[in-house]
């Protein structure tokens, strides 16, 4: 690391260019920037037929009222169409489209003698079929003021969801959908109407997902480890006429709850109609006849044909909203065709996804928009077969996710670099007891990724081999838009690099003024990311609040029309975009601005360092002092007082002595999101000794305990 506190690494330092035979085979070469620049509307023209379109569009884009733009406008498609019943049609329904791990206990999916398995909802092609003579889930279950089982009923045994596994064609996944389609149908859904997802990480959130897609009904997916309150005020802003849930959820082994905060959340909501409920833990639920129906007695009837639409290419797709705590949320909207069209674009070249072969694995929950579109809508239009796995990362043991990759041959794994982290805190040796030798390409997504943790990546789980795609996008962007190409670009840890073909972003100072790449040994400058040029998957707004959508993204560089991401950034010597992250994680020391991610880089730099978070907190002298929380690796968890004078001169000596932190707090864990994301917003209250911000959004409120008894 250079030696001023804003200094991406030297252009020097040591890159890391495609391998020869990657190159040979790369879905991407030179000539995707060339024809991009060329001509940038033709160039989207190209990747849209690549999708199927009922009626071909004749405009690519209408952009006559900024910031509002219309792609593909009078083209006509159905996105769950392309996503399943087109890969069908071209002879590939018997091509597996999702294996499903569910989270394990003792590796087996069976039950003890006379307990019911699992009904059809969850046999479509998987192992949970139920055989002749055992208990069926009733449907008495129910009616009444509760779903408990009548007596002599068998109930669903401690083994019920552990280590069950599914395996879905697309051919068994058209039907599904198919059958959800209808059953939306025969609810009284229609195109424009809104559908609230809050599901753990089963087929059933897939296959409602493109039910919905299919029929025109917008869906929201709200994360399964949001409260009542959270889900409530989507339902209220959606307006959403249904809620799709589950009774419960499987989460280190024991079953927690799920329908009792939809019960909390609807108790007064005046636009839900019907509360549909897919069995999953077998846990007793309180029922209201009428209102709360049984996925398996809706949906499970129901024909698995059903001929879809097509609507028009700026039909409403899906509402996410973002995951700020105080406020009303904003409900990021956006549209089919443009939305689609680069979710494939970006998965099949960032991925070089090749779908009679790969195995994909995007670790993102649905509830996020990483999971959106890299988890179902980009892989599932491309005709990838991917993993979706339940669990969490460390049960039952550390070494699942390395299991899951082994066991189905995972050939490109994307996660976030805050997983990355937690593994090299674990320790090489639960990677190195398995065989990762299917894995052909690394990605990373969520946050910036420090330079350590890249190269620990690519070492480690890639051993040494396999390219590292670090791709920077946004909820509102709907896709990925800066990264390298794999076969194309030689990769630098810890830096975005270059927009992707038919992205333009540039970095601009306070001004607006474009900044010009960093001088080697110059002085370098961060300044502030901005997109330049409409994109296909841009958001097309804030759900009922366009003037809230223009402050917020658009009012920064209103008079040169540019999108403002939010995010700090600068060039280095070689023109390639190091992100820093948010401005807010830009800290003000004595004049010096100094960005948070580089402090955390040179601390976790250090071999005794697994994680760590700085903030800035207020001080009477300097305006921000620079406080840092880390948390040591295993193998250095014995060390004593020296390891913070230790981290304190190894910012000095990588970065300078105004990046040296004020305090370091040696604590066991860092507080994080249900999404991974570390929430420096709670730190910064510890550092500046205020209360405590909403913590509801975190996995472990009760982390600051110990970050308080550590100190």
């Amino acid at each position: 690391m250079s030696h001023n506190p804003e200094t991406a690494p030297a252009a020097s330092e040591p890159s890391y260019p495609p391998p020869a035979e990657f190159i040979a085979q790369a879905n991407a070469g030179p000539e995707l920037y060339r024809a991009a620049e060329a001509d940038r509307l033709a160039f989207w023209a190209e990747q849209a037929n690549r999708l199927s379109w009922s009626t071909p569009f004749t405009e690519v884009l209408d952009y006559s009222r900024p910031p509002f733009a219309r792609w593909f406008a009078d083209g006509r498609l159905n996105v769950a169409y392309n996503c399943v019943d087109r890969h069908v049609e071209a002879g590939n329904g018997d091509r597996v489209a999702i294996h499903w791990e569910g989270e394990p206990v003792g590796g087996s999916a069976s039950l003890d003698e006379g307990e019911a398995k699992l009904g059809p909802a969850h046999g479509h092609g998987g192992s949970a079929s139920l055989d002749e003579g055992e208990a069926k889930l009733g449907p008495s279950l129910g009616h009444g003021g509760s779903a408990s089982l009548d007596e002599g009923e068998a109930k669903l045994g401690p083994s019920l969801g552990h280590g069950d596994t599914r395996t879905i064609t697309y051919a068994e996944l058209q039907a599904e959908v198919s059958r959800a389609a209808n059953a939306l149908t025969g609810l009284g859904l229609v195109a424009g109407d809104r559908v609230a997802i809050y599901l753990p990480m089963i087929p059933e959130a897939v296959i409602a997902m493109l039910a919905c897609a299919r029929l025109g009904v917008l869906h929201t997916v709200v994360f399964a480890g949001f409260s009542a309150h959270a889900l409530r005020s989507r339902i209220d802003d959606a307006q959403a006429k249904l809620v799709i849930t589950s009774d419960g959820q499987f989460r280190r082994g024991h079953p927690a709850p799920l329908k009792p905060a939809v019960d909390e959340a609807v108790a007064e909501a005046e636009t839900v109609e019907h509360v549909l409920v897919v069995r999953r833990t077998g846990g007793e639920v309180s029922w209201t006849p009428d209102r709360d129906l049984w996925w398996h007695d809706v949906v499970d009837p129901a024909s698995p044909q059903h001929a879809c639409e097509a609507f028009e290419a700026e039909q409403p797709l899906f509402l996410l909203y973002t995951s700020g705590t105080t406020g009303k949320p904003k409900g990021i909207l956006h549209t089919s065709g443009g939305y689609l069209t680069q979710s494939a674009y970006t998965h099949h070249y960032v991925f070089d996804l090749k779908p009679d072969t790969d195995v994909f694995w995007c670790t993102a929950d649905v509830g996020w928009v990483t999971g959106h579109t890299y988890s179902v809508y980009g892989p599932l239009a491309n005709g990838a077969t991917e993993v979706i796995y339940e669990g969490t990362p460390e049960f039952p043991d550390q070494h699942r996710h390395f299991q899951i990759i082994e066991k189905y041959g995972v050939t490109i794994y994307y996660t976030a670099p805050t997983l990355i982290r937690t593994f090299m805190k674990w320790g090489r040796e639960i990677p190195d007891a398995h065989d990762l030798s299917s894995l052909r390409l690394l990605g990373s997504v969520g946050e910036p990724i420090n330079p350590e943790a890249w190269r620990w990546y690519r070492r480690v789980i890639g051993k040494d081999a396999v390219p590292v795609v670090d791709t920077w996008w946004q909820t509102e962007t709907g896709a990925t838009m800066i990264s390298p190409l794999p076969g194309v670009s030689a990769t630098k840890p810890g830096a975005a690099m270059t927009p992707l073909p038919g992205i333009s972003a540039r970095i601009v100072d306070d001004h607006g003024d474009l900044l010009s790449p960093n001088e080697a040994g110059a002085e370098p400058v961060s300044g502030y990311l901005v997109i330049d040029a409409p994109w296909p998957s841009m958001t097309r707004g804030i759900w009922g609040d366009e003037q809230r959508f223009i402050d917020t993204y658009w009012s920064r560089f209103a008079e040169q029309g540019w999108y403002f991401a939010g995010d700090g950034a600068r060039y280095d010597a070689d023109g390639d975009i190091w992100v820093l992250g948010r401005i807010d994680d830009v800290m003000n020391v004595s004049g010096h601005r100094i960005s948070t991610a580089e402090v955390e880089s040179a601390l976790v730099s250090h071999a005794a360092v697994a994680e760590a978070a700085v903030v800035g907190a207020v001080d009477e002298q300097t305006g921000q002092r620079i406080c840092a929380f880390v948390v040591l690796a295993a193998s250095h968890s014995d060390m004593g007082g020296t390891i913070v004078d230790e981290l304190r001169e190894r910012v000095t000596v990588e970065i300078s002595p105004i990046a040296k932190p004020r305090n370091v707090h040696v604590v066991p864990e860092l507080p994080k999101t249900r999404s991974g994301k570390i929430m420096r917003r709670l730190l910064r209250d510890i550092a500046d000794g205020r209360e405590l911000g909403d913590t509801s959004t975190l996995v472990d409120p009760s982390v600051f305990d110990a970050i308080r008894a550590a100190d």
